[in-house]
């Protein structure tokens, strides 16, 4: 798996490139891109990361497993490529900041344009079989993705974390609330968003957040 990582990542998380977990992960990951249909592309894997350095992270949302439907994932939680048509939980995100914000609802699912004004969209686990959903979970990721949410909780400031159901409440269960505004609702998805996600008002309540802290909003 000869990915490359953006450098002040690269710098923040070395120590755990050296684990053992990391070692029989990568050596898991490279055996199955090799063996089968995987998502991302091998490229796109540290797409999240590549997209938005560690110094300039000021929002990070984080999702569970990359969409395993042909085309659809590129390494950003809830995104899709260009032209592919908006999975449910992404149709209900942009919902709710068209009811919060009054933006428009866009033409594309691709939320490129986010992280590249700070928006860190890390999925717990950055790999996926093909039409199987959770089929890379516990094989190592989510011990690195931990690593990389904890060197931002603890080493930078008045950021803001949006933790949608229960499985991104519990990942980011450490996070101190009085040092980052952590937002936390029940998930996008059709199964829950009417319970909650829809009125919870993240994307307006972490641009207030982000103001107060001398920050430039995010255009959602």
């Amino acid at each position: 798996m000869n990915v490359q990582i953006e450098e002040t990542w690269k710098e923040v998380l070395a120590p755990e490139f050296e684990k053992d977990y990391f070692i029989r992960l990568t050596d898991f990951v490279r055996q199955e891109y090799q063996t089968t249909t995987v998502y991302p592309p091998g490229k796109l894997i540290f797409n999240a990361f590549n997209l938005c350095p560690y110094n300039k992270v000021k929002v990070v949302i984080i999702g569970q497993d990359p969409y395993h439907g042909p085309g659809q994932a590129h390494g950003l939680c809830f995104s899709v490529n260009d032209g592919v048509p908006f999975p449910p939980s992404l149709q209900n995100i942009f919902k709710e900041i068209h009811d919060d914000l009054g933006t428009p609802i866009p033409a594309t699912g691709n939320l490129t344009r986010w992280a590249e004004q700070g928006v860190l969209m890390l999925n717990a686990t950055l790999t996926v079989r093909a039409h199987q959903a959770g089929s890379h979970q516990r094989k190592g990721w989510e011990e690195f993705t931990d690593a990389a949410i904890r060197a931002l909780a603890e080493k930078r400031k008045h950021l803001v974390f949006i933790l949608w159901g229960s499985y991104a409440q519990k990942k980011g269960a450490f996070i101190d609330r009085n040092k980052h505004l952590v937002l936390t609702s029940v998930h996008p998805s059709p199964l829950s968003a009417y319970n909650g996600f829809f009125g919870n008002r993240h994307f307006s309540r972490a641009n207030e957040y982000l103001i107060q802290h001398g920050e430039t909003p995010i255009v959602w």
